[in-house]
Parts: structure tokens; sequence; C-alpha cells
């Protein structure tokens, strides 16, 4: 499906040439509807993030048993995306969105009306495993099969749904919790989701195109055993620790970013935009991600990523202005946004690609894993010190511990002869 490639010392070289490309105008038409879905379902995890402060007040809670409702929200889309993995290779893409669905609304619903035990469930079963889950690693999957030449381009653009949620809702969902209070936006947003996203997925998801065999060379016994001189397995491994390493300091700006805005002294509406302009500043520089891993390829990508997102969230500890903290949220946006969809590219570069259905989902959901203890940790932190300086230092720690193994693969790359010439 993508190029076959051996690396050099220095860079990527074609080993011969390829087949016809398998991308299309369909192909475009499946990342776009893809991109419609998950704008649309990234609204749901928001809702939490927006109204930590009201929720946690209401609920008569601590605000880390509120961050936790948002944290397994993330841990239940990764695993998720391994279950609805192979529903969706044994039944249909448009199934497993449409079903996905009905389950982050029956979770929003739920949630709405309960205290915060059941939003504890209903986030993490119905929103997150169930629901999130059969959208986004099902959907990252699916798409990549459109793409060989432009894969990275493709899967950057449909991970911008997101950071398109994080620009739009925000700032909505704010309003409506002042005006109508937070379990009515709740209710409603489901009520948007089920009128939304099962017409879009029943008329623009088909069936991704039959791969010519042309484009599949099953590689020797020992290829298939070894992945940059080490068992295929082990690298998987280090991919997926390096991934909930990097998502935990991911985490927190998106998690907290409103409520420690309050705290600070800065009106949570203004928290609410500046979240917005750390989702907008995502989706202007994912696309240029998308274009580098390309080029460079999905490792490579990671490792740049994640160094301009040590930087960014290091600033977060070094001042409390409101215009100070717009502009770091900015350049924390334009760092970190092409890390996920690169690990994604990785994969498919070093494995084959039958493989995806299971390699895919399982790094998502132990980044995904991240995710959800950064969200918790951090505000853990924050109940313990009463301040987010010790959770912002704990973001750049890890990120230093993503940077080390990502950093080892890329120099086994360089010396070991690189990419095995897999279909990715």
């Amino acid at each position: 499906m993508a190029d076959f490639v051996e690396t050099t010392s220095a860079t990527l070289v074609p080993s011969r040439p390829r087949a016809a490309s398998i991308e299309s105008r369909g192909s475009w038409i499946a990342a776009s509807a893809a991109l419609a879905l998950l704008s649309v379902s990234y609204g749901s995890p928001l809702l939490v993030i927006v109204g930590l402060k009201p929720i946690t007040e209401d609920l008569g809670t601590a605000r880390q048993m509120v961050a936790l409702a948002g944290a397994l929200t993330w841990l239940g889309t990764g695993a998720g995306g391994i279950l609805m993995g192979w529903v969706a290779e044994r039944t249909s893409i448009r199934f497993t969105v449409i079903f996905g669905t009905v389950m982050i609304a029956l979770g929003l619903a739920v949630s709405a009306i309960g205290n915060i035990w059941v939003m504890l469930v209903g986030h993490t079963l119905l929103v997150g495993l169930l629901g999130n889950g059969a959208l986004y690693p099902p959907l990252l999957v699916y798409v990549s099969r459109w793409f060989d030449r432009r894969r990275g381009t493709a899967l950057a653009l449909i991970s911008s749904g997101q950071y398109i949620a994080g620009m739009a809702w925000p700032v909505l969902f704010e309003h409506a919790m002042v005006d109508y209070g937070w379990r009515a936006t709740m209710i409603g947003w489901a009520v948007v989701m089920l009128i939304a996203i099962p017409p879009l997925a029943f008329l623009f998801l088909h069936r991704p195109p039959q791969v010519p065999t042309s484009f599949f060379r099953e590689g020797t016994a020992e290829e298939r055993r070894v992945v940059l001189g080490l068992r295929p397995n082990v690298v998987l491994a280090i991919l997926s620790i390096a991934g909930f390493c990097c998502c935990v300091p991911m985490s927190i700006p998106q998690g907290h970013l409103v409520a420690f805005c309050s705290d600070v002294g800065i009106a949570a509406a203004t928290g609410a935009a500046m979240l917005s302009v750390l989702q907008a500043a995502a989706f202007l520089s994912r696309m240029l991600w998308g274009w580098l891993s390309d080029r460079i390829g999905g490792l490579w990508t990671v490792l740049l990523g994640s160094v301009c997102q040590a930087f960014a969230i290091a600033a977060f500890m070094a001042t409390q202005d409101e215009a100070g903290l717009f502009a770091i949220s900015a350049a924390y946006g334009l760092g970190f946004s092409g890390i996920i969809p690169a690990y994604v590219v990785a994969i498919r570069e070093l494995f084959p690609a039958r493989e995806a259905s299971w390699r895919v989902p399982m790094v998502l959901f132990v980044s995904m894993a991240g995710m959800a203890f950064g969200g918790w940790f951090a505000g853990a932190l924050y109940d313990h010190f009463g301040f987010y300086a010790p959770a912002f230092l704990t973001g750049v720690i890890f990120n230093l511990a993503n940077l080390a193994l990502v950093g080892f693969l890329v120099l086994r790359q360089r010396w070991g002869g690189g990419l095995r010439p897999y279909p990715a």
C-alpha cells in the first residue's frame, strides 16, 4: 500500500518503482467524512473539561474525581479501539460508528442524571469504551487503507477533528452551562450527536478499495522476525510506552487549562477561549506535521513533535499572565498536534499492513491510558498542593522519558538499516 522503503544512514530511499496509487477522489471523501464525524464526537469529552469546576461544586466532590471522569474516557476510548477495531473488520465501519454514537449519547444522558459514580461509569464504559472507542481508532485504520502516498497527510487531517471540536465547542459549552446548567448541556449535546453523525456515516463511509497484489511483499522469514534489529513486539512495546509518556503531558493543558485560568484569576470564559486557541493552533499545524511525516517518516516526526511539546509544557510554569498564557497555549498547540498521527504512520511503516487492525489500536490504547493518567494525576496533585506547578513539572519529566525512548528507536533506524520494506 505505501512505498516500500529502505533507510540508509541519512534518508529514506525507494527500493523500487511503485505500483499505481490507490488514492482517488473517494479517498479524500472518506477522509473528509471521518474528519466531520470526529469533529462532532470529540465534543463529548470536552464537556467535563469545560465544566470541571461547576460539576465539582454541584456534585460536592473533589476536583480529581471529575477530572478522573474525563481521564477514564480516554482510557475507555483506547481499550474500546482494540475491541471495536476487531468488530469493524468483521462488520463494517458504518456499523461501529453508528453504534458508538448511540453509546456516547447514552453515556452523556446517564452522566447528566446521576452522581459522580454514575458519571465515572457512564464516561468510562459508554462515552469511552463503547462510544469514542468505536469511532477514533477504527476510523484511523479505515482511512489509512484509502491512502498509500499521502497517508500521513490524510491521518493528520482526520485527527484534526479533535482540534476542530476544541475550537468550536468550549465557548459554546461554557455559555450553555452558564445559561442552562451542565446537566442540560450534556443531554443537549447527546441529541446533537444522534442527529448529526448517523446520516454522515451512512452516506459517506464505504468500504476501502481492494489493494493490488503488487503492493504486497511478505518479506523473508528473518524480516518477519526483526524490526529495527529487535523483535517486532519489543518495538511495539517501546512505541506503546513512549506513547504513554508523551500523552501524560499532552493531557494536562487540555484537561485543566480552563480550571487553571480560573484559579489564577482569569475568567472561565477567557480560559475556554484559551483552550480554543490551543486547539486552533493544533489544527493549523497538524497538516504541516502530516506533510512532514510523509517525507521524513513517522519516528522522526514523533521525535520532533515531542521536543516541541517538552518546551511548551515547561513554559506553563513560567507565567500566570493572561497574554502570556494565550501565547504559550498557541505554542503548545503548534508543538504537540502531530504526535499521535505520526505514531500511526510509524506503525504502518514498521509492520505489515495485515497487522494494522490490532497494532494501531494497541498503541492508541496505551497512549490514551497516558491521557487518562495525566488528566487524573494533575487533578490529584492539585488537590494535594493547591496549585498546578507540580502537575506541569510531572509533565516535563514524562516528556523527557518519551524523548529517550523515541530517540532510541530513531538511532536504531539510522544505525541498523531502518525500516523493513513492508507495505505500510
